[in-house]
């Protein structure tokens, strides 16, 4: 277990390492070598030195203090886990918090050096942090990882086979993909382009791999040029196969660590498309000076967003696979509860028991949140097996899962009722369920992004006075990470990425408000929605969702006085379409459970 004496001793020598090269500043994102959302245990560089354990937060070690920057979904665990460290939280996007960057130019003396690992931070980042060091009269220091010095333990780099997907799962061949990047090259004028974001080059290789808890990819590099493709890979988890359909595809094979000095070789006469905010910031400095560089978004991003018809089909039955099993555990809680011993952990090992009773499960999509009672208000909570929650005959259980199936990838959050709850709880259900339906019943002309839809789900809420830390939703992979862009839910302009994307006929995007409330309870209903073309007309094409998750919302939580006659047939209808799904995949005993749940309000 890690202690905030740990935590200090490490720091001491985290800042031995930084006197020695005169370095006064040093940052330590949450990233990886390709600015994944999640890292693998070689990556939780952060997660050492801080012993903050959530997915996201940026540490900023000084010679005398420290601190740790994350967002609100995890300011209450970031509070617990940082008591006594000598680390201050910094609370991301709240009033008068500065953010790093300002942090840095204030902290910084006058010549001063900011150093970090420039394989972990983007190009974009890494760019405005020189900036920033400029001004001072400053230098970076990025050639070294220090955290890597000091951490005798750390755990060894993931090396795990790959695998391949065949076109039924896929929908479309590599030679396709790879034709399609390099038209988008051309209309772009590039010669190379190098692509180091893991799902990318997934997704365009219809290969995976398991180098990362949850999210099914290898750890690899990729150039391609109009007429060669270079794969830097550890090339012993090629088999014989493998090997074989990459020479069929003209995919030549390196070093996973010569990417490094691939950048060197780029010729003066080549112009490189780069995603400044995925490739690196060390790749982009090895890049010779003069060369053209096209600065745009990998074109893979939105290529992958959009689902094609065979990628469509099987996530409708990935969901319904998903539903079962999510069903079925809900049945099993709701007539078990406070007659057999259950715990947070006991309930997680039950679904996933359930999960792994369908054809074609992978694996979990990201670690299941399991929150009873107050721990719900955490957003990214994670039981304890240690300390191990009991549950009991009361107020809410939440629960976020979702999994990697051969058809698809799911992701739903249900809040289940164990017993008793007050009105203030009942009302906030009602309201979450109701910005759920308006998110998922909406009609929009194309063109139109997350951004000019969030109100619809924040307008119960706001009416309340509530709002919630988050974005209302974001795009799921395919067998992929679970959190995929560009297309999001969200009411507040990402600075990083202003240019929020119109929501495509293919899309998939969760729709997942919610209520946490400190010490009391957390609620959200989690569904996925699949962007579809409804009618066009003189005034354009309209769009709007279906709902591709079909699970019961606990109709113990909801107060039908307080919803319209719309909104209760909305989730009237949803319910319908519940039951027809999943009746003949239950026992007779769950069915009948089910026909109740599904009932009209």
């Amino acid at each position: 277990m890690v202690t905030a004496m740990s935590i200090r001793e490490r720091l001491l020598a985290l800042r031995k390492e930084m006197e020695r090269r005169r370095i006064d500043i040093y940052l330590i994102p949450t990233a990886d070598f390709h600015e994944s959302e999640y890292v693998g245990p070689y990556f939780k560089a952060r997660e050492y030195i801080t012993g903050f354990t959530g997915s996201a937060g940026t540490a900023v070690i000084f010679k005398e203090e420290a601190g740790l920057f994350t967002d609100g979904r995890y300011f209450l665990q970031a509070e617990e886990e940082l008591l006594d460290s000598g680390i201050e939280l910094y609370r991301s996007g709240e009033e008068n918090v500065p953010g790093i960057e300002e942090l840095i130019e204030e902290k910084l003396p006058d010549g001063g050096r900011l150093g970090f690992d420039g394989r972990v931070v983007n190009a974009a980042w890494g760019r405005k942090l020189k900036t920033v060091v400029e001004k001072k009269g400053g230098s970076l220091y990025t050639e070294e990882d220090l955290i890597g010095i000091i951490w005798k333990e750390r755990p060894a780099l993931s090396v795990q086979p790959v695998y391949r997907l065949k076109e039924q799962y896929t929908g479309e061949s590599t030679d396709r993909k790879l034709k399609r990047l390099r038209e988008e090259m051309k209309r772009k004028e590039a010669d190379v382009h190098i692509l180091t974001s893991l799902c990318d080059i997934a997704w365009l290789f219809n290969i995976r791999g398991n180098d990362m808890k949850c999210v099914p990819v290898p750890l690899s590099y990729l150039t391609i040029r109009r007429d060669t493709c270079e794969w830097f890979i550890h090339e012993q988890i090629l088999d014989e196969e493998l090997a074989a359909y990459l020479a069929a595809h003209n995919i030549t094979v390196k070093p996973y660590e010569e990417i490094q000095t691939e950048a060197e070789k780029i010729g003066q006469n080549e112009r490189v498309l780069l995603d400044m905010h995925s490739v690196s910031f060390g790749i982009v400095e090895r890049i010779p000076k003069g060369v053209g560089i096209v600065e745009a978004k990998n074109p893979t991003v939105h290529m992958k967003a959009v689902k094609n018809p065979t990628e469509i089909a099987n996530t409708r039955q990935a969901h319904l696979s998903d539903a079962i099993a999510v069903t079925k555990f809900i049945y099993w809680l709701k007539n078990n509860i406070g007659k057999k011993t259950i715990t947070e952990c006991s309930a997680i090992a039950y679904l996933e028991e359930r999960r792994r009773e369908q054809n074609g499960y992978i694996g979990p999509s990201f670690d299941t949140i399991c929150a009873y009672g107050d721990h719900a208000a955490k957003m990214h909570y994670a039981a304890d097996p240690n300390a191990d929650t009991l549950l009991l005959e009361e107020g809410f259980l939440l629960v976020d899962s979702g999994g990697h199936y051969l058809t698809g990838t799911t992701d739903i959050t249900r809040t289940i009722v164990l017993g008793p709850l007050t009105q203030q709880m009942k009302e906030h259900y009602t309201a979450v369920c109701r910005a759920n339906l308006n998110l998922a019943y909406a009609k929009f002309l194309y063109g139109a992004s997350g951004i000019s839809l969030d109100i619809l789900a924040r307008e119960p809420l706001w009416e309340l006075g509530i709002d919630y830390k988050c974005g209302t939703g974001h795009g799921v992979g395919h067998i992929l990470n679970v959190h995929e862009g560009p297309n999001a839910f969200r009411y507040k302009i990402n600075p990083d990425s202003p240019d929020a994307a119109a929501l495509e006929e293919g899309m998939i995007t969760t729709d997942e408000p919610g209520v946490y409330r400190e010490g009391l309870y957390g609620i959200r209903i989690e569904n996925e929605l699949l962007c579809k073309k409804a009618q066009k007309n003189e005034n354009g094409q309209f769009m709007e969702f279906e709902i591709i998750t079909y699970v019961p919302i606990d109709l113990d939580a909801i107060l039908p006085e307080q919803m319209n006659e719309k909104e209760r047939r909305r989730l009237n209808e949803y319910h319908r379409v519940v039951y027809e799904k999943l009746a003949d995949f239950l026992d007779e005993d769950e069915r009948a459970w089910l026909l109740g749940c599904t009932r009209e309000i």
